[in-house]
């Protein structure tokens, strides 16, 4: 593994608390996000809350672990609202500006690198699954936006541990089904953000960190993107998901499909000519429970992680999803899937 090659994690339910990796949290508020949690409890009951599960999810200990495992970075999803305690979401970013900077000073002590994703910008919601966001696509908060990537770019730019940052995670894509349109956000209206992220980032960081942009779910509709000689270390993220297929899995060969077919996205991503990044993975399989047994599912989730592994040894990063979860849930918890696989594997 060179330097430039990262073996991470991701780092979700942090700073951006999610009904999935902390259920506790929302437990009988019927809330399913933030925005909503806040709503539901209001101020004086939400504050405690969400400040103690801040400072006690994600510690300096739980960096030392993850470095002690072979990991060598992490990626942390944003809101965009980070560093605002004075702006229009300060009742969300209370304290978060700060537990940044720790972060920050946390990778540094344990050698790992930083990357900083943008997971919700202004105007945007969560799809239904979670995964990915609908982007609101007004000028006054694609402005915004364009600002949150410069003020988080210039505060840690000169950070020894600030690999780069993502301006936007994945998002919803407008796709053409037929004679139908799937709504979403355009892959034009995509391209010239990213055009215009970069030239935000690079004012704000100087030439040094590298800029990452979301292939959207469409690993083979970059190429040539940024290709020109003003665009300097630019990368492209795919996240290689397959828990949602619709052909159920049901033995090893059923997995040896699933990981060709990640095989296949990252080959498309490549195309780009850019440096690929999985920035999303996971050990999920699409199974039923009433089909297979937990010790069978397991084994199977073990087969498909192998397969991956082998299969990313071509992507220049890639980041599990995610280092840990409250239940512990094994397709999903870095701390057991990854568990069986030898340090020097990472």
């Amino acid at each position: 593994m060179t330097v430039d090659t990262l073996r991470g994690v991701n780092l979700a339910g942090w700073l951006m608390p999610n009904p999935w990796v902390t259920p506790s949290l929302f437990r009988a508020t019927g809330a399913a996000d933030e925005k909503s949690l806040l709503s539901v409890l209001g101020y004086e009951n939400y504050l405690p809350l969400i400040r103690k599960h801040r400072e006690e999810f994600i510690t300096e200990e739980d960096f030392r672990q993850i470095s002690a495992r072979g990991y060598n970075a992490v990626r942390i999803p944003l809101p965009w609202y980070v560093l605002g305690e004075d702006g229009p979401m300060h009742e969300l970013a209370e304290g978060m500006r700060e537990l940044l900077d720790n972060a920050f000073a946390w990778a540094e002590a344990s050698g790992i690198q930083v990357v900083l994703c943008i997971s919700m910008l202004p105007g945007s919601r969560p799809s239904a699954d979670g995964l990915q966001i609908r982007i609101d696509s007004a000028r006054p908060n694609r402005q915004a936006s364009l600002s949150c990537v410069s003020q988080i770019s210039e505060r840690y730019a000169t950070r020894g541990s600030f690999f780069g940052i993502e301006p936007l995670d994945s998002v919803v894509p407008q796709r053409r089904r037929g004679f139908s349109v799937q709504p979403g956000t355009s892959l034009a209206y995509l391209r010239n953000f990213y055009r215009d992220a970069y030239d935000a980032f690079r004012e704000a960081a100087g030439p040094g960190p590298t800029f990452i942009v979301s292939d959207a779910g469409m690993p083979s509709s970059w190429r040539g993107f940024m290709a020109q000689r003003r665009y300097e270390n630019v990368w492209l993220d795919t996240h290689l998901y397959r828990h949602v297929q619709d052909s159920e899995t049901t033995g090893t060969a059923s997995v040896r499909k699933l990981v060709q077919e990640s095989a296949r996205a990252l080959r498309d991503a490549t195309r780009s000519g850019l440096p690929v990044m999985v920035g999303e993975w996971s050990a999920a399989l699409p199974i039923s429970e009433s089909t297979m047994t937990p010790e069978g599912r397991i084994a199977l989730e073990r087969v498909y992680v192998a397969g991956q592994l082998a299969c990313f040894e071509q992507a220049d990063a890639w980041f599990f999803q995610t280092w840990k979860t409250e239940q512990r849930l094994s397709p999903w918890d870095a701390r057991i899937a990854l568990s069986s696989f030898e340090k020097d594997i990472l």
